[in-house]
């Protein structure tokens, strides 16, 4: 029996190719956008607009495509981890983080990753697979608090502009008037700074960008982001300073603080260096310890030197508050390489 496509992860104009293939008016793909993107139907028996015929029709060759985790764990500060398994059989997880007014969902663009940085748990289970759109959104639908999200951040497992086709798919349909209808400011994509597909994802969205910086310094980065010799961060940021963003885009740089390695003011200055003149915030987060990893975060006291000493120069800097730690769902944490057993 031949496996059915997934409907869940389509753009209008693919969900009209859809109605062709399957002999349904063409209006019928505005129909189906609907169910899928603004009711976020489980079945396409309930797309109750199109005929009994044309839902037998469609049902022979596609289903929705939703599948619901597998588990999820619930972190003492309200911080919930979901998993979930891929069409492959490979799991993934993503975070939901409630605070204040905003729900913010964290998701997965990959099975794993390959940009292997020192202090992070994903890279270290490897590469194992590109997300399809279907696998993204899936994340953003099936979870318990879908309909209360009120941003989405691409900061789960993976390398988001090392999928780049199927990032900007899930982006054209978040923010699409028939997919999800979001303003690119509720999404932000964060990246190691993968230089050619980063000029695309400037070119062709107006998401938010986040850098994963984590020290000025060229060799101390090549030593904990392997990243930095394909795609120095040199080249990343020149062409940051050709972009405006002084207006609603935000562009932050993402600053992982290690005791002793890149937490001292020489650091400071050099950062603030290499950003002056860039319309940017740093963002200062603690290390999260990983298993057969020296690194030791930062103390809070020189995390607050170093944020003050980067703000009175004028660059806006915020130290984030760490969520999920408990659970392994906070910065760095996530890993699937237990699901495997």
């Amino acid at each position: 029996m031949t496996e059915k496509k997934h409907l869940l992860g389509l753009t209008l104009d693919e969900l009209k190719e859809v109605a062709l293939e399957c002999g349904l008016p063409k209006f019928a793909a505005k129909q189906m956008a609907d169910w899928l993107y603004k009711k976020r139907i489980l079945t396409i028996e309930e797309m109750t607009n199109l005929s009994l015929a044309n839902r037998n029709l469609l049902s022979e060759k596609y289903d929705v495509g939703r599948s619901l985790p597998i588990e999820d764990q619930r972190s003492i500060d309200g911080t919930v981890k979901y998993l979930f398994k891929t069409d492959a059989g490979k799991f993934i997880e993503s975070v939901m983080i409630p605070e204040d007014e905003r729900a913010t969902l964290c998701v997965s663009s990959q099975v794993g990753c390959k940009m292997n940085c020192l202090f992070c748990m994903t890279g270290k289970q490897g590469f194992n697979g590109h997300l399809s759109a279907n696998e993204i959104l899936n994340q953003v639908c099936s979870i318990e608090e879908s309909d209360d999200l009120t941003n989405i951040v691409f900061m789960g497992m993976g390398e988001p502009l090392d999928n780049y086709e199927q990032l900007k798919k899930t982006l054209d349909i978040m923010t699409s008037d028939y997919g999800f209808a979001w303003s690119p400011k509720r999404i932000t994509v964060s990246t190691t700074g993968v230089t050619p597909k980063l000029k695309r994802f400037l070119d062709e969205s107006n998401a938010h960008l986040a850098v994963s910086l984590h020290t000025p310094m060229k060799e101390q980065r090549l030593s904990i982001m392997p990243a930095e010799k394909a795609f120095p961060l040199s080249g990343v940021l020149e062409l940051l300073k050709q972009y405006d963003w002084s207006k609603q885009r935000r562009l932050s740089f993402e600053y992982i603080m290690f005791k002793d390695f890149n937490d001292s003011l020489v650091h400071a200055r050099e950062l603030f260096k290499i950003l002056n003149g860039l319309d940017c915030r740093v963002n200062l987060i603690r290390f999260h310890a990983i298993p057969n990893v020296d690194l030791v975060t930062s103390t809070n006291e020189t995390m607050v030197q170093f944020r003050d000493f980067l703000t009175r120069k004028g660059l806006m800097c915020t130290i984030r508050s760490s969520r999920g730690e408990d659970i392994f769902a906070a910065c760095g944490m996530l890993s699937t390489e237990k699901s495997k057993k």
